[in-house]
């Protein structure tokens, strides 16, 4: 797509998203097996159904303008997501994982937060009011799941901190979490 247009640029950001929230969708049910702790397990599952929705309302908004979603890869998000896999691809310990599993969401929010802002400023410039309240609810439920994941986090993070303090003899990160990741590991491929 050429882009000669502020509303050109718009509809990139769009079909941008599009992608990035479909590699979201793929990602998701992995981190969710990965996740030990109950409240990231549980974060992870009802922002699986959130993205389901977000890209409804990304399908509505270019019915509305006449537009498809298709046609665009998002490098950015599939560079974050390779990163998470990484760190799914590792072994370890149970509370370690679960930190490395916020880290890793935390930046896909945090890019989605910088896309959605962008794409509901563009809106909003461009009058496209319906378009700009359904990306403002997207905005704001990214926002509460960053939100989110920073308080498991403050709970999460002691808890690795404490594995550190632990003696390395017999910890091979092995043990039912290492079994989970494993099998979240193995689904992943």
């Amino acid at each position: 797509m050429k882009i000669e247009s502020l509303r050109d640029l718009w509809i990139d950001e769009l079909k941008d998203l599009f992608n990035a929230e479909n590699q979201i969708l793929k990602a998701l049910p992995k981190m969710v097996k990965a996740a030990t702790d109950k409240d990231l397990r549980a974060a992870f599952e009802e922002h699986l159904e959130q993205t389901r929705g977000h890209v409804e309302r990304l399908e509505e908004i270019f019915s509305s303008i006449d537009e498809t979603g298709g046609g665009k890869k998002c490098k950015g998000m599939e560079g974050v997501i390779a990163e998470g896999k990484e760190m799914l691809d590792m072994d370890l310990p149970e509370p370690v994982g679960d930190a490395a599993l916020i880290a890793a969401a935390q930046r896909v929010e945090h890019y989605e937060i910088a896309a959605y802002g962008t794409a509901r400023t563009y809106a909003e410039i461009l009058g496209e009011e319906e378009a700009m309240g359904l990306l403002e609810q997207t905005l704001e439920e990214e926002k509460e799941t960053d939100e989110r994941l920073t308080a498991i986090a403050q709970t999460v993070n002691p808890e690795a901190a404490q594995a550190d303090d632990e003696p390395r003899e017999g910890r091979s990160g092995n043990g039912a979490a290492g079994r989970k990741r494993q099998t979240a590991r193995s689904g992943a491929r």
